[in-house]
């Protein structure tokens, strides 16, 4: 008779039970996958939270090894997230019935104990039920995942190919990055080839060069490992969820200092092209920034920075793609960063240095105006803090999508002397007219006196030295420390975006 006060078996069991879901596709699937160079889907959480900090929920889940999902909770520098990955190793990473609630309960975990949510996605979407899966609907997981939106920071990591179900998540998500040898589609190339006839690779079809250029995937990553520290480093800016304020960091470059090289890294004459990368790492702690989506939309820069130790938003224009004219791609982009800051209470550092909305046929036929309403309105609805610089120039609605106006709760809002303004340049504004040579000449005169009518008028608080443009940008942080030190809360978003 067995000891009734024996646990060896039990425990026994529950290891035997455990390692075959620890063992997920089996050794040689395994085996393969690291020969390839690839990490697993339990390496992949490993190498992102803090090592031993792991906690497993539904390991014993599903028909299959863990149901094809990992998931649970772990830290990443001591602050928790919820993180699920797909085990491509087992059933292609496919989707059964326990692995949709363990997404679900991953959602649900995130928005009670307010922490992010990360997806690790290598899938092939919903699979056919299978012996051994739960009966019954379970809840709905996209429903949770979208529910999250502005409340937590999500990110999803696509690092290989992700179809179908599973794929919706990247767009549900502030951010998203991929592997080169990632792809994202609603259905991937058998299904094409079977509904539309079609013979598509997986890099033709949801690949980089796809999903970039379509908006869904922000950044490309070398590899997994770099992908996973880029994950680490984009939360590093952000709070746990919209009720905290972004961590302050001693960056070791807190203080006041002139920036002397702006003056030969941005040239005077307002038609010259420069890279305002080099400008943003005179700005920011310690040169260093995190771009986001520098390949879609490339006339605007959207990224990530510190100054005097503060998280901050950048939008800046790029005077050496278009001039910084904003096209339709640009407009989305800078659109979606400026919420996801406000939401998190990031300040938005807006330095304006561009011709305006994009003009002509193509741009008119992708939207552009639909696009650039969409920034003006993320943009004048954001209730974080907003501080603008105007560099060299700012025409027409361009002016007004990069938050020149000083009564639209900016902060502050500033210029560099001789800062050109208007509906237009004056060479355009003169073609239009057809303006014989005494009107041009009076046109070029006025818009050289622009920026001082605009702070005669309050439209700039003040025009700086741009040497003292870092030194202003802190005293901007300083003045709204008090309001920044206050209670976070969510934002309460209203009205539709165009």
């Amino acid at each position: 008779m067995a000891d009734p006060t024996d646990w060896d078996p039990t425990l026994d069991d529950l290891a035997v039970r455990r390692a075959e879901a620890h063992a997920m596709g089996g050794a040689e699937k395994v085996a393969q996958r690291h020969a390839a160079g690839r990490l697993d889907a339990r390496q992949r959480i490993a190498d992102l939270v803090d090592e031993g900090s792991f906690t497993e929920i539904g390991a014993l889940s599903g028909a299959a090894p863990a149901d094809a999902l990992v998931a649970g909770i772990g830290m990443i520098e001591g602050r928790p997230v919820a993180v699920g990955a797909e085990d491509f190793t087992t059933l292609g990473g496919s989707i059964g019935p326990a692995a949709s609630r363990k997404r679900w309960r991953l959602a649900d975990v995130a928005r009670r104990e307010r922490v992010p949510l990360v997806m690790l996605l290598e899938g092939a979407g919903h699979r056919p039920p299978m012996p051994g899966d739960p009966g019954g609907s379970g809840p709905g997981d996209l429903g949770a995942q979208g529910s999250l939106s502005g409340l937590v920071p999500m990110i999803t990591g696509v690092m290989g190919a992700s179809a179908g179900h599973g794929a919706i998540t990247a767009p549900l998500c502030d951010f998203s990055l991929m592997t080169p040898d990632g792809a994202i589609f609603t259905a991937g190339p058998p299904v094409v080839k079977a509904a539309l006839g079609e013979d598509v690779s997986k890099g033709e079809l949801g690949g980089p060069g796809v999903a970039i250029a379509s908006g869904v995937i922000h950044n490309v990553c070398a590899d997994d490992e770099s992908l996973l520290r880029d994950i680490r480093t984009y939360l590093s800016f952000f709070g746990s969820s919209a009720w905290e304020r972004p961590p302050w960091v001693d960056t070791g470059d807190l203080g006041p200092r002139s920036l002397d090289d702006l003056l030969s890294i941005i040239p005077r004459d307002a038609q010259a092209s420069y890279d305002m990368r080099l400008a943003l790492s005179q700005l920011v702690d310690g040169g260093g920034f995190f771009q986001v989506q520098p390949d879609f939309g490339p006339s605007i820069i959207c990224a990530l920075g510190r100054i005097g130790g503060d998280a901050v938003g950048i939008v800046a224009n790029q005077p050496a793609v278009l001039a910084g004219s904003i096209d339709a791609d640009a407009a989305d982009k800078a659109a979606h960063f400026i919420q996801v800051c406000d939401s998190f209470h990031l300040p938005l550092v807006f330095l304006a240095d561009t011709p305006g909305v994009l003009a002509g046929r193509i741009a008119e036929r992708a939207g552009v105006l639909r696009a650039g309403a969409r920034m003006f309105a993320a943009q004048t609805r954001a209730r974080t803090v907003k501080i603008h610089v105007t560099l060299r120039k700012a025409y027409g609605f361009g002016s007004s999508v990069m938050a020149m106006n000083p009564f639209d709760e900016q902060t502050l809002s500033l210029g560099f002397p001789g800062a050109t303004l208007g509906a237009m340049g004056s060479s355009g504004a003169a073609n239009a007219m057809g303006a014989d040579d005494q009107t041009r000449a009076d046109l070029h005169a006025a818009e050289n006196e622009s920026s001082y009518r605009s702070a005669n008028g309050l439209s700039f608080d003040d025009l700086i030295d741009p040497r003292d443009l870092r030194n202003k940008v802190l005293a901007g942080l300083a003045a709204s420390a008090r309001r920044r030190s206050a209670a976070a809360e969510p934002v309460a978003r209203i009205g539709i975006t165009p």
